[in-house]
């Protein structure tokens, strides 16, 4: 048995081969995954430890912002001489860091990177841990005098004698390049200026007497542990957070692990589309080779052969295919991961593929993936291989699974597609956004299984539609084409649910991106009344002097600030919830139109005022005049009275969860040092906002970082950012579609081979070798519409009840990209006709006596 099955999988290699591409697919993107973030990790932990002090003093801050205050919190830099006496250390340093301070060269341009990575301006204090060197010019000495890394001094073409101007949240100052710091270890891909201690004090924090950090070292002899004690002690309970080297690196590589995450999550979402897309093409394929072999298998049971051992021999095969399509994705995955070390070089992270980290769990995880989809998926065919009687051995021309009925699909697939449809039903009624989201991914899971189960019974009802004007247009060429698509439902189901999978993950996600597009574009002409909001990327703040400059600008009348900070509130129902508020000028309702259930814009933003969304309220039970306990960072508390209660879904989300917002006097008080996020810029009376737009971009050049947009420029910033999302979809698609190609290649690539006496037949009769191609070419043409009908119907049943959760949101447009819609159609018939090429073409060159005489 072991030799016949070696014998039966070297004979089908050609076809196997094509399902392994699905297998190498999926484990190549699971194994880059891995050995990308494994190697970026080490890289990043090896560089937090070699550049930790051994203890590091911090401003205590137990709130995170998911957006940027723009305040630089300190610590009194007395702290260094206090803590030079403690027991066990060796010297003390002064830290003064910014990663808040864009700088630009002398024609205006950033001189930050443009990947996301912070432009850090720091005081010049080198230690044995340093992560940098003076390779060229001297130290900087004086306030005007700097140095720059030298990947940003080689990618911005900088050099010494260059002056750059930093902009700093006490106000901007020039200085003049004097030398070139080198990277001594991984360059993270940030931008570093480093200035003298006095002048970072001074011209960064607005103290001479403030530090953002104080490093200890430690004497010989003594462990971190030890020393941090010993300087908690010193230190008592001040407003400081004190760390060894292992806990800064710790909670360094934890900021940094948000990114690798992204990078994690989207390799292995291609990796999961890969297996799920993989998983039919497999199916099919053993089928189909079950199928054709009814004969070799039904001789094998009559010689002898068990159930067992058949359905062994057939899940060895699977095994086999398994391991060779494992072992060759496990070689893919380290390239695509050398080829992401690249490409994160290319952008500023300079990361050495000489480096790269394979750890055990990869190869583990990738043979898991590789070997256990194939086998999962060949059990049922090998079943079915295994109820092959031996009588099989004696019959003409028997195909198994063909003429089967379907009825228990039938059961099943309408059991399964009940539930999903009421989960989905459920999920359009829900009024809560868990409960919703909840029903709507039981719903998307059910229904797309019964429309895998029940696909078979939707293929001649469906496909008759489809080929209808076959015949008319192609004669009896479309007729037969048309037929052979009928033939056999279940493998023309297998064949094209592949292609279902990804068309309806495209369709759903279009729906739901163009339904909250028109959502945010009602709810921008709804509440944005402001001519122009001037604005950073990613509520990036920005330093006062812009707030000033834009002031005085000749044409400008309002200016409304907003700026951001974390918080963290005590609600009535003994829930303490953490997240952003935002504060406003008074005349916010100059620039915004909020729609307030309880209270107004003034008893919102008065002096010891807070307001809230009116669903936030509710649910957590505080209402107009409840008194909330409010805790901002570095441990300034206050109590607030709530003033007004806004309608979220009219408000445009001026704030994060809750929606918090209050007045400007609040958030100087309790956050002292914050810039401003955005401003919303109405035109002076007689000045039109067209001309007033000109003379802005005039007065922001010095600080390119900062933009002016109308409301159509703000759509289009909502847009671009949702079309991020979109493109990640439709890369998603391009996956399943390559292997949903293969999967109708290898299905059709069967059927000819499975058709060869057939296909002689026809041609000793008279059909062309054109007309057969033409035949084979539009029975994969209507697969594939077939396979993209029902998938964009499903998509578009899931796109709706993604709408309705986002409704609950105050999303509640619903929109429909009809032209996407198509355009996915006629592109399906287009990867028809392209699976087709190859099994058409080796049709149309059979020997006509040869195929007659085929078995």
């Amino acid at each position: 048995m072991l030799k016949a099955t070696l014998r039966s999988f070297l004979a089908h290699k050609g076809r196997l081969l094509l399902s392994a591409l699905a297998i190498v697919l999926s484990v190549a993107f699971v194994a880059g995954s891995l050995i990308f973030s494994d190697t970026v990790t080490r890289t990043f932990d090896r560089l937090f430890a070699s550049t930790a002090a051994d203890v590091t003093v911090e401003p205590k801050n137990d709130l995170k912002s998911q957006l940027p205050t723009g305040a630089t919190e300190t610590v009194p830099a007395s702290l260094a001489d206090r803590l030079a006496g403690v027991d066990g250390v060796a010297a003390t340093h002064v830290d003064a860091s910014v990663e808040n301070a864009p700088v630009v060269d002398s024609a205006n341009k950033s001189v930050g990177p443009t990947t996301g990575a912070p432009t850090i301006v720091t005081n010049w204090e080198i230690t044995e841990r340093s992560p940098v060197k003076l390779t060229s010019g001297h130290e900087p000495h004086g306030g005007e005098e700097a140095l720059l890394d030298a990947d940003t001094a080689d990618k911005k073409h900088l050099g010494i004698g260059d002056t750059l101007t930093v902009q700093a949240q006490p106000g901007s100052f020039e200085v003049r390049i004097v030398g070139i710091a080198t990277f001594t270890t991984t360059n993270p891909g940030a931008a570093l200026v480093f200035l003298d201690t006095p002048t970072a004090q001074s011209k960064l924090l607005g103290r001479s007497d403030a530090a953002t950090s104080i490093s200890v070292d430690a004497a010989p002899g003594v462990g971190d542990a030890a020393l941090k004690q010993r300087v908690s002690a010193e230190l008592g309970s001040g407003p400081y957070d004190v760390k060894t080297a292992e806990e800064q690196a710790k909670s360094s590589a934890e900021a940094l692990g948000g990114f690798l995450d992204v990078i994690k999550y989207v390799m292995l979402g291609f990796a999961g589309i890969a297996v799920l897309v993989g998983i039919f093409l497999i199916v099919n394929t053993f089928s189909m080779l079950i199928a054709q072999r009814t004969r070799e298998l039904g001789l094998l049971r009559a010689l002898g052969a068990d159930r067992r051992q058949v359905r062994r021999s057939v899940l060895t095969e699977a095994l086999l295919l398994g391991l060779v399509g494992s072992t060759l994705g496990l070689a893919a995955g380290i390239g695509l991961a050398v080829g992401l070390i690249k490409l994160m070089s290319a952008f500023g992270m300079n990361l050495k593929s000489t480096e790269m980290v394979i750890g055990w769990p990869t190869p583990v995880a990738a043979y898991v993936v590789g070997v256990g989809v194939t086998y999962v998926a060949a059990y049922l065919p090998a079943r079915r291989a295994a109820g092959v009687s031996p009588m099989a051995a004696l019959s003409d021309a028997e195909i198994a699974g063909v003429g089967r009925p379907l009825r228990v699909r039938a059961v099943v697939g309408g059991v399964v597609g009940a539930a999903g449809a009421a989960a989905l039903a459920g999920c359009a009624a829900s009024s809560t956004t868990s409960t919703a989201a909840s029903l709507l991914g039981l719903g998307v899971v059910l229904t797309l299984i019964a429309t895998v189960i029940a696909g078979p019974l939707l293929v001649r009802p469906v496909i008759r539609v489809l080929g209808g004007a076959f015949p008319a247009i192609f004669g009896p060429v479309g007729r037969m084409s048309q037929r052979n698509a009928l033939r056999n439902p279940r493998r023309t189901g297998a064949t094209a649910a592949a292609l279902m999978v990804g068309l309806a993950l495209v369709g759903g996600m279009s729906v739901a991106s163009a339904s909250m597009s028109k959502s945010f574009d009602q709810q921008i002409d709804k509440t944005l009344g402001a001519d122009f909001v001037l604005q950073n990327a990613n509520f990036v703040p920005f330093s006062h002097e812009v707030t000033d400059k834009v002031r005085a600008t000749d044409g400008v009348g309002l200016v409304v600030r907003q700026r951001f900070t974390p918080v963290a509130v005590e609600l009535p129902d003994g829930k303490r919830v953490e997240t952003t508020a935002a504060a406003y000028d008074p005349r916010l309702d100059d620039v915004a139109h909020i729609t307030y259930a309880g209270g107004d814009t003034a008893a919102a933003l008065g002096e010891g005022r807070i307001a809230m969304d009116v669903q936030f309220a509710k649910d957590h039970d505080v209402r107009v005049g409840s008194t909330i306990p409010v805790e901002f960072p570095a441990g300034r508390k206050t109590e607030l009275t709530v003033g007004a209660l806004t309608d979220q879904a009219g408000s445009g989300g001026f704030g994060m969860q809750g929606g918090l917002f209050f007045g400007f006097g609040t958030i100087e008080k309790y956050v002292p040092g914050g810039q401003d996020s955005s401003l919303y810029v109405n035109a002076a009376p007689g000045t039109a906002p067209d001309r007033l737009r000109p003379r802005l971009e005039k007065t922001l050049e010095p600080y390119p970082q900062v933009q002016v947009r109308d409301q159509a420029d703000y759509k289009k910033l909502v847009h671009d950012q949702i079309a991020v999302l979109l493109y990640l979809v439709y890369a998603l698609l391009g996956l399943a579609i390559v292997i949903a190609v293969l999967g109708v290649v290898n299905t059709l690539a069967l059927s000819v081979v499975e058709r060869t006496r057939e296909i002689g037949l026809l041609r000793a009769i008279g059909l062309g070798r054109r007309q057969l191609r033409r035949m084979i070419r539009l029975e994969s043409v209507v697969i594939a519409v077939f396979g993209a009908i029902l998938g964009l119907a499903l998509g578009i049943v899931w796109g709706v009840c993604v709408q309705q959760v986002l409704a609950l949101q105050g999303m509640e447009a619903l929109a429909i990209p009809w032209t996407t819609i198509v355009a996915v159609v006629v592109g399906s018939a287009v990867v028809g006709i392209v699976a087709a090429l190859l099994p058409a073409l080796r049709a149309s060159r059979m020997n006509v006596l040869a195929a007659i005489a085929h078995e």
